[in-house]
C-alpha cells in the first residue's frame, strides 16, 4: 500500500466530496446539536416550568408551619384555607396551624398527601443543612462504600450470612447489614439522623450526577439508596452520538461514488482497492477520532472528569472503525439513498446499543466490559484499567470492523458498484467473492467468528438482566448467530457456483466450515479475562470454552472434541440443504439449529 497515494485520496476526499452534506444541512446540525445543549443546560439547573406546577393546592395560612414548604415547593399551590372549597374539588389538602384538617377523598388528594410529606422531608433537611452547627443537626455521620454484590452461590458456600463488617461508638453505633455499606461508623446515642457521604468505589465526575439525580447527601438511613449510574449512562452517551454524525456523512460520499459512477475514476487508476477504501475512510476515521479527543480534553480542563486520558480516546478508535466499517458495507448493499437511509438506521440502533447498553453497568456488573466505552468512563473516572480487560473491550470489535472491511471491498469493483441489486443479494456476493476453493470455507467460518463473538456480546449484554428466562434466551442467539455465519457462505457458494452441489463436494465444505469455526471459536476463551463467566448469562453463552475442574483426562478430551464434531455436523446439515436451493437450505439450517440448541441446553443444565 503506498502511503503517498494514500494520502492525496483522503486529500481528495476532503476537498472534494464532503460527504455531500450542504450548507442548509450543516446549519440545521449545528442548531440541533446548539438546541441539545440548551435543553441539558435547562435540565440541570431546574430552570423553567415544569408539567408538574402548581398541580396539587393547599390551604394554609402564612402563620403555619408549613407554609414555608409549600410555598417553596412550585408543585403546590398555596390558597386560603377552606373547609368547602376541599368539597367543591377546589384544594387538595387543608392545614390549620400543624395538623392536616382534611383532604380531597380523590386519588389525587392522597397522591397531594403524598407529594407533600416528601416535600416536608426535603425542606426540613435543607434548614438543617443551613445549620452553622454541622454535628448538632446530625450527631450521626455515616460513610458508604458501595461494593459488589456477592452471588447467592458464594454465600451459601462460605456460610456468610450476607452481613457488613462495621463498628460504631454508642449505644446504635453498630455497623449496618444487608450489604449496604462496606463499613460503618456511628457516634452519639441514636442513630435517629445521619450524615452520609457517598463514595463509590469509582469515584466522581465533580457532581455531575448528583446535580441531575437529585441525590442528597443528608438525611436518616432510610433515604440511604444505592447509587444510580447516571454518570455512566451521560458519559456514553456523550461518546456514542458523534459517531452517529460521522457515518452519515461518510454512507452519503460512499454511495455517491456508486450512484454517480464517480468512483470508475478511481477504479481504473493505479490505485489498489485497499488504497481507495483507506483513503477515503481515513479523513471520517480522524474526524471521529477528533471529536472523540476534543470531548475528552473539555472534560478533563473543565473539572468534570479531570482524571481522563489518551486511554479514553484509544478506547474509542475500535468504535470508530466498526461504526465505519458497517457503514461501508451498508453503503455497498444499498441501491438508493432512501434504502442506505434505513440501512444506515439499522447500523445506529444496533452498534449504539452494543456500544452504550454495556457501559451503563460500569459500576453494577462485570458484563459492562463487552463494551469499549466501558473503558472510556472507567478512565474519565479516574479507575485503573488492566491490559486484560482493556483487550478484552477493544480486540472484538476492531476484527469484526476488519471483517467487514473486507466484505465490502470484495464488492468494490466495477462489476459489482455500479450493479443495482437487492440487499441480500448483495451480501451473497460479498461473500461469494471471497470463495476460491473448497479450503474458502474453512477460511470464512474464521473470520467471520469476530462478527459471531460481537453479536453473541451484544445478546448477553441485552438479556442479561432477565435472571433466569435469560439463560435459555440466550442459547437460542447464540445458536442463530453461530448457524448462520457457519452456513451463510456455504449457501452464497452454492448459488453462486462456486462449489459444487454434488453430495461428496457438499460434506467436504461442510465439515471444513466446521473445522474452521471450531478453531476460530478458541478466541472466545477471551471471555475469561474480563471475569464474564462470573455472570450465570455469560456463562451459558460460552460454555463451550470452558471444562470444569476436578475431571479426568478422557471426559476433558471428550468436553474438548464434543464443540468439533458438533460443528462439523451441523455445517454439514445446513450444507446438504444449502446445495439444493433456498428453502431447503432454510429447513436445514433450523434443523441444525435444533441439534446446536439441544447440545448447548444439555451441557448448560448439566454443567452451569
Amino acid at each position: 500500500m503506498d502511503g503517498r497515494r494514500l494520502l492525496r485520496i483522503a486529500r481528495w476526499e476532503v476537498t472534494k466530496n464532503a460527504g455531500g452534506v450542504d450548507r442548509r444541512t450543516v446549519a440545521v446540525m449545528v442548531l440541533a446539536v446548539v438546541g441539545m445543549g440548551l435543553v441539558a443546560a435547562l435540565a440541570v439547573s431546574g430552570a423553567g416550568a415544569g408539567l408538574d406546577s402548581g398541580i396539587y393546592r393547599v390551604g394554609v395560612d402564612h402563620s403555619s408551619p408549613y407554609y414555608g414548604p409549600a410555598a417553596d415547593d412550585p408543585t403546590f399551590a398555596t390558597v386560603p384555607p377552606s373547609q368547602p372549597a376541599i368539597y367543591r374539588g377546589e384544594q387538595e389538602l387543608l392545614f390549620v396551624d400543624t395538623a392536616l384538617v382534611d383532604r380531597s377523598r380523590t386519588p389525587k388528594g392522597s397522591a397531594a398527601q403524598s407529594e407533600f410529606r416528601d416535600t416536608v422531608d426535603g425542606y426540613n433537611e435543607g434548614r438543617m443543612a443551613e445549620e452553622d452547627n454541622a454535628s448538632a443537626a446530625y450527631p450521626v455521620s455515616v460513610d458508604l462504600l458501595y461494593v459488589e454484590q456477592s452471588g447467592v452461590e458464594e454465600s451459601l458456600a462460605t456460610g456468610d450470612d450476607g452481613t457488613a463488617d462495621g463498628s460504631g461508638g454508642g449505644s446504635d453505633g453498630s455497623g449496618g447489614d444487608g450489604g449496604d455499606s462496606g463499613g460503618g461508623s456511628g457516634s452519639g446515642s441514636s442513630g435517629t439522623g445521619t450524615s452520609a457521604t457517598d463514595q463509590d468505589a469509582a469515584g466522581t465526575l465533580g457532581g455531575l450526577g448528583a446535580g441531575l439525580t437529585g441525590g442528597a447527601t443528608s438525611g436518616t438511613p432510610a433515604d440511604i439508596q444505592p447509587p444510580f449510574p447516571f454518570e455512566s449512562l451521560v458519559l456514553a452517551f456523550l461518546f456514542v452520538v458523534p459517531l452517529n454524525f460521522v457515518i452519515q456523512a461518510y454512507g452519503s460520499t460512499m454511495l455517491s461514488e456508486r450512484l454517480k459512477r464517480r468512483g470508475e475514476l478511481l477504479l481504473v487508476s493505479p490505485a489498489s482497492r485497499a488504497e481507495i477504501i483507506a483513503g477515503k475512510t481515513l479523513p471520517y476515521f480522524l474526524g471521529a477520532v477528533g471529536v472523540v479527543t476534543a470531548i475528552t480534553l473539555a472534560l478533563r480542563f473543565s473539572g468534570i472528569a479531570p482524571s481522563g486520558s489518551h486511554v479514553a480516546v484509544l478506547a474509542v478508535l475500535p468504535l470508530a472503525a466498526l461504526f465505519l466499517a458497517a457503514t461501508f458495507c451498508g453503503a455497498m448493499f444499498a441501491r438508493s439513498f432512501k434504502e442506505l437511509t434505513f440501512v444506515t438506521v439499522t447500523i445506529t440502533v444496533s452498534l449504539t446499543s452494543y456500544a452504550f447498553v454495556p457501559a451503563i453497568f460500569t459500576q453494577v456488573n462485570p458484563i459492562a466490559l463487552i463494551s469499549p466505552l466501558t473503558i472510556v468512563v472507567r478512565d474519565l473516572q479516574g479507575q485503573s484499567i488492566s491490559l486484560l480487560n482493556f483487550a478484552f473491550s477493544v480486540t472484538p470489535p476492531t476484527l469484526t470492523a476488519a471483517v467487514l472491511f473486507g466484505l465490502g471491498a470484495g464488492l468494490y469493483r466495477e462489476e459489482d458498484m455500479f450493479t443495482q441489486r437487492p440487499i441480500p443479494l448483495k451480501v451473497l456476493d460479498s461473500l461469494s467473492g471471497r470463495i476460491f476453493s473448497k479450503w474458502s470455507a474453512l477460511k470464512l467460518s474464521a473470520l467471520l467468528l469476530p462478527f459471531v463473538f460481537v453479536a453473541e456480546l451484544a445478546a448477553v449484554a441485552m438479556l442479561f438482566a432477565l435472571q433466569e428466562i435469560s439463560i435459555p434466551l440466550v442459547l437460542l442467539a447464540v445458536v442463530v448467530i453461530e448457524e448462520v455465519a457457519k452456513s451463510l457462505h456455504l449457501y452464497a457458494g452454492f448459488s453462486s457456483g462456486r462449489y459444487s452441489r454434488s453430495l461428496r463436494p457438499a460434506l467436504v465444505v461442510g465439515a471444513l466450515s466446521g473445522v474452521g469455526f471450531f478453531l476460530a471459536e478458541k478466541f472466545a476463551l477471551i471471555a475469561q479475562l474480563a471475569d464474564l463467566q462470573k455472570v450465570s448469562t455469560g456463562e451459558a453463552a460460552f460454555v463451550g470454552s470452558n471444562v470444569p475442574e476436578g475431571l479426568g483426562p478422557l471426559l476433558v478430551a471428550a468436553l474438548l472434541l464434543a464443540p468439533l464434531a458438533l460443528h462439523v455436523v451441523t455445517a454439514s446439515v445446513s450444507s446438504l440443504g444449502a446445495r439444493k436451493g433456498k428453502q431447503q437450505y432454510a429447513v436445514a439450517v433450523l434443523a441444525a439449529m435444533a441439534i446446536h440448541f439441544a447440545y448447548n441446553y444439555a451441557v448448560v443444565t448439566t454443567l452451569v
